[in-house]
């Protein structure tokens, strides 16, 4: 691998905490950050496991607050900036996937609130300074070093009980962080070494957690890939996968990471053949010549949804994600155009084996 003439490396402020068990720390890494009254952050099915870590957390926990959903309305948002003003929070602890991390970020952005994040899936987001709001069908997304968790904890032994269908799916989008930061305008080679290992295990893990979920070598090898991933996607600028992943998951409220998981294919089988560098990179990382095709078969061996029209979408909605997609200029190594989005949104939608595009 030849090293790029000149480069950028930003290293995002936070701390990990990594390996199975390590959730007992909790109680000392908040005294550490000096918080004494928090809210535990999590979605209203995880009410249970918010429960046990505010009980983790003692006396600092001063209520459980399971209230996140998809996509971080606005109106959850500013209900939880409301809560958090009332009764004089100083912290959050936030449990979960993108939703929980997600709300957790919407506090921090608009009160400064500093988040501890204990990830119970793949996603990646604690480990960005992205944040997300959704209002009206429309998400609005944007960078800011204060969202970023002070702290995060992987504890492996968490994922355990996460459904298979679900870990596929959330596997593959930490995947789609890794496979974008490679060719992302702002990488550097400290990125493409971690997109590149990201790659690696979570193509590994993924075959061995749907086969086996209780497999705890597997869970941490997943968690360690999607911590990574994160890492890659936090550094470096989102391309037309991400801006796609947006688009029809805030219009049509349809699951995060389910729409990456189906949409990562065909997007990399477009966007690779304008990324020489990229395609070497993910190409030796998974073993194979066309990463895309191997992505698609995965999904179709572990039992991943590979069709949009699964979850709900319309056909009549292809042209809706056109117009947005090529409505405002963002960074691609390929041009955006309608009948590329439109090629790509189709084949993601009734789930078609991924097409080069050249």
């Amino acid at each position: 691998m030849s090293t790029p003439d000149a480069f950028v490396h930003t290293s995002q402020p936070s701390r990990v905490i990594f390996g199975s068990g390590r959730l007992s720390e909790l109680p000392a890494e908040l005294d550490r950050l000096q918080l004494s009254r928090v809210i535990v952050i999590c979605t209203p099915p995880q009410q249970a496991t918010g429960n046990a870590v505010a009980d983790l957390c003692g006396h600092r926990a001063h209520s459980v607050y399971p209230h996140a959903t998809m996509h971080v309305p606005r109106s959850v948002a500013a209900a939880a900036c409301e809560y958090v003003n009332t009764h004089e929070i100083d912290g959050a602890v936030v449990v979960g996937g993108g939703s929980s991390v997600g709300l957790g970020k919407a506090l921090a952005l608009e009160t400064g609130l500093p988040i501890l994040a204990i990830p119970t899936t793949y996603a990646g987001s604690e480990m960005t300074p992205i944040w997300g709001i959704t209002d009206h069908g429309d998400k609005t997304t944007g960078r800011d070093v204060k969202v970023l968790p002070r702290t995060v904890i992987y504890d492996p032994d968490l994922t355990l009980t996460l459904p298979a269908s679900l870990s596929v799916s959330s596997g593959l989008n930490a995947l789609a962080h890794a496979a974008e930061a490679l060719y992302a305008p702002d990488g550097s080679p400290i990125i493409e070494m971690m997109a590149g290992e990201a790659a690696r295990a979570l193509t590994k893990a993924l075959p061995a957690v749907a086969t086996n979920p209780t497999d705890k070598a597997a869970r941490a090898e997943l968690l360690y890939g999607a911590w990574l991933s994160g890492a890659c996607l936090g550094a470096t600028s989102m391309s037309l996968h991400h801006k796609l992943c947006h688009i029809i998951g805030g219009t049509f409220d349809l699951p995060h990471s389910e729409v990456h998981a189906i949409v990562l294919p065909h997007v990399l089988s477009y966007n690779l053949d304008g990324a020489p560098r990229a395609r070497g990179i993910l190409s030796r990382a998974v073993g194979a010549d066309d990463p895309a095709a191997l992505i698609y078969s995965l999904s179709q061996q572990i039992g991943s949804s590979t069709s949009l029209q699964d979850l709900g979408m319309s056909g009549g909605n292809i042209e809706l994600v056109v117009s947005k997609a090529t409505a405002n200029p963002y960074s691609n190594p390929r041009p955006v155009t309608a009948e590329s989005i439109r090629s790509i949104v189709s084949g993601a939608f009734f789930g078609t084996p991924p097409k080069r595009n050249p």
